[in-house]
């Protein structure tokens, strides 16, 4: 399947899980605007994030953790299965249904998909136990990123593959960043936010 120059290192089916990708940013675009029109932009930012989270929890990671769990992602066959596929020339422990991977992606897709469509609704009726949902949500994206990767890093990368820039800093960096960066980003949010909530209840008691 493979289109391109060997070179360049982008296959058809490389090509295909960037347009994936991208059209799940599509998506979870369509349904902030959709539901979140009226919200601030700040909220509106972090709607599209959720939404984005949990489109990519149940339509990417959701069939990973079946295709693990009745077989392995390389006796696998299927669209979604060539894209895990092609994940897995950068990080091979998602091919062979590698029990850590699996153990967290079970709780990243049951867990944080719920964690994140509660939080769309507490964000949308501006309900009071919002930031404590959205400190968990973040909490929980942050330990999922930390048990995929530093077990690796301890035994010296084994199954992972950075000697390729498509490997290294698409694959492993940016599209695992992005779920470092983000809930860092919204922790700090949900900090001042609270400490504004603070502050204000502190001033009218005085």
């Amino acid at each position: 399947m493979d289109t391109a120059a060997p070179s360049s290192g982008l296959s058809l089916v490389s090509v295909l899980s960037l347009l994936a990708c991208s059209f799940q940013v599509i998506a979870a675009a369509l349904l902030t605007h959709r539901y979140g029109g009226r919200s601030s932009v700040t909220n509106r930012w972090i709607m599209l994030w959720l939404f984005y989270d949990v489109i990519v929890h149940l339509t990417l990671e959701g069939p990973f953790v079946y295709m693990s769990l009745v077989g392995t992602v390389q006796t696998s066959e299927g669209f979604l299965a060539e894209l895990w596929k092609e994940y897995g020339k950068a990080d091979s422990r998602w091919l062979f249904s590698d029990s850590n991977i699996v153990s967290i992606e079970i709780l990243t897709v049951v867990l944080d998909s719920v964690l994140a469509v509660l939080l769309i609704y507490a964000v949308l009726r501006q309900k009071y136990y919002r930031h404590f949902l959205q400190v968990s949500l973040c909490v929980c994206e942050l330990y999922g990123g930390w048990m995929t990767f530093f077990p690796q890093w301890l035994t010296g990368s084994p199954h992972l593959d950075t000697t390729h820039w498509l490997h290294l800093w698409v694959y492993l960096v940016f599209f695992n960043g992005v779920w470092v960066l983000v809930p860092v980003l919204l922790l700090v949010q949900s900090w001042f936010s609270l400490k504004t909530l603070h502050n204000d209840v502190i001033t009218k008691n005085k």
